[in-house]
């Protein structure tokens, strides 16, 4: 008996060989040779055909990290009904039910990330947050080998951590790259364990560079849209040579899973906290001793900068390397060490990958003049009195310990002619004055008290400021002191109104002041005069 489906099959056959035949035969050998010259222009121009050779020879050397901690809980089922004494159902309650506020057993609660070898004798980075708090932390590798692993050093600023692990044999490793070499739009490749499901490869290109995303002093993060979700935190983000040019730390999204923002922490910032971290045990950063404010396109315009770049000085910390001086409360720092301060957040980026103990060029604008002074780099400690002392604008304050300058003997002079805004004789310097939104004061032992502010604060005080004036727009209040009004120092409200009455006649459109908090902390506002 003929089975129909075979039939049918071999019908169909014979049909397409004969069909392929007829074709060839009409075709002939040009139209032939067309066709296999078509193949290669179906590859898509720039972009890898493939990256199974590359990923081959990652994969081993990316591993999961597993941690696990204990915590105590609370009982957290119903409370215990109240029975009588000797009922038959006491012992069943008793068993049943926690019983409100008794503590449960300590439970083991787990977690899972990434991490990469970046030596074979067992160096493991990872994030910081993949493994803080962990009781016990275990390096899985692809081949299903586990290892316990020590911690060698943190950095949460930067949220990198490094273990260590033990191995009998050499590990796989690979090698970091030069992550400022890599442009928008360069191919990268993020290898991890997204969800716990082991090794992932994922492709993507560089979205863009030096992304803040507000997650510490040092923001400098690789944005890329190669698929990175929970679990991926700690593995590696390659570039096409096979090295690793960002660690994975964050991603942007609504869902929890990825939407083609995620940001990886840079090598150019990572590699030397690793390295220390392997040495040490810890970072030791380079550390300058100033509290920095953006330079706005107001400040720029009052300091006769030619456009808002560099990182404006509000203070200078008490005992720190440039209290002598070489820096003061009032400099721009336009230059650290060769390399150029567009913002202000680049400062402090340049200051912290910098040696404890360097000697390096600072190009400041002083007085409106670029000046070159050398500065010894301290050691920033890793403490909070240290974030205080720290280049962080919004750290915490110093008290009195802020270099607000001598008072100087010109502006001294000035304020002694007597001319307030009005340059009436009967007006004396020491009379208040009432001037851009501002009444301003003398700052005398009774005003020190009644606003709470510190013996070290010198200057003209603010003891109120007009709604919708200029002054409250650039957010004076009373109680804030005027120290100085374009780098010279006022003691009474006729120096203020002297020099503000120099700078518009010079045409200048705004006033440079150094304004000081009942405490002693710094800041710049430039007040508009027109």
């Amino acid at each position: 008996m003929v089975n129909p489906l075979r039939l049918s099959l071999r019908h169909s056959l014979a049909t397409v060989m004969a069909l392929t035949l007829s074709a060839t035969s009409f075709a002939g050998p040009v139209r032939a040779q067309t066709t296999v010259q078509a193949a290669p222009s179906a590859r898509v121009p720039g972009g890898p055909a493939s990256v199974a050779d590359l990923a081959e020879g990652l994969l081993d050397a990316v591993v999961n990290i597993s941690t696990s901690q204990s915590v105590k809980g609370q009982g957290s089922g119903p409370q215990k009904p109240v029975v009588p004494e000797g009922s038959p159902f006491q012992d069943l309650f008793d068993d049943f039910f926690d019983g409100q506020g008794k503590p449960q057993d300590n439970r083991k609660v787990s977690s899972l990330g990434s991490g990469f070898v970046i030596d074979p004798s067992g160096y493991v980075v990872t994030n910081n947050h993949v493994i803080e708090g962990a009781d016990d932390i275990e390096v899985i590798f692809p081949n299903g080998n586990k290892l316990k692993a020590k911690l060698v050093g943190t950095d949460t600023k930067t949220d990198l951590s490094v273990l260590k692990v033990e191995s009998k044999t050499p590990l796989k490793s690979v090698r970091f790259g030069d992550s400022k070499k890599m442009r928008i739009g360069d191919w990268v490749m993020a290898i991890g364990n997204p969800f716990g499901l082991g090794g992932s490869v994922t492709i993507g290109i560089v979205s863009a560079r030096g992304r803040n995303i507000n997650a510490g002093p040092y923001d400098n993060f690789i944005q890329t849209d190669a698929a990175i979700n929970k679990g991926n935190s700690g593995g590696p983000l390659f570039n096409m040579n096979g090295e690793v040019i960002g660690i994975n730390t964050a991603i942007i999204s609504p869902s929890g899973g990825s939407i083609g923002i995620g940001f990886a922490v840079p090598t150019e910032l990572a590699q030397n906290i690793v390295q220390q971290l392997i040495e040490f045990g810890e970072t030791r950063r380079g550390w300058l001793g100033v509290r920095i404010q953006p330079v706005t396109d107001d400040v720029a315009e009052s300091l006769g900068l030619s456009g808002a770049r560099g990182a404006l000085v509000s203070g200078v910390i008490k005992g720190g390397p440039v209290d002598d001086g070489t820096i003061k409360a009032g400099d721009v720092v336009l230059s650290f060490d060769g390399k150029p301060v567009k913002e202000m957040r680049d400062l402090p980026l340049a200051v912290a990958e910098s040696p404890v103990g360097k000697q390096v060029d600072v190009v400041v604008l002083r007085d409106g003049k670029e000046q070159t002074v050398k500065v010894t780099l301290g050691r920033l400690e890793d403490s909070a009195a240290a974030e205080d002392a720290g280049q962080d604008p919004a750290a915490g304050e110093d008290k009195g310990s802020a270099d607000k300058g001598s008072p100087n003997q010109g502006a001294q002079g000035k304020g002694s002619q007597g001319k307030g805004s009005d340059s009436q004789d009967d007006v004396k310097p020491e009379d208040p004055v009432e001037l851009l939104g501002m009444t301003l004061t003398i700052l005398d032992d009774a005003r020190h008290k009644t606003f709470g502010i510190a013996e070290s604060v010198e200057g003209v005080v603010i003891t109120s400021v007009e709604p919708g004036s200029v002054a409250a727009d650039k957010g004076l209040k009373a109680g804030e002191v005027i120290v100085e009004v374009a780098q010279d120092f006022v003691s009474t409200p006729g120096d203020v109104s002297d020099r503000i009455d120099e700078l518009k006649g010079e045409g200048r459109r705004n006033a440079h002041m150094m304004i000081a908090g009942a405490s002693g902390q710094l800041r710049f506002v430039a007040l508009p005069l027109e």
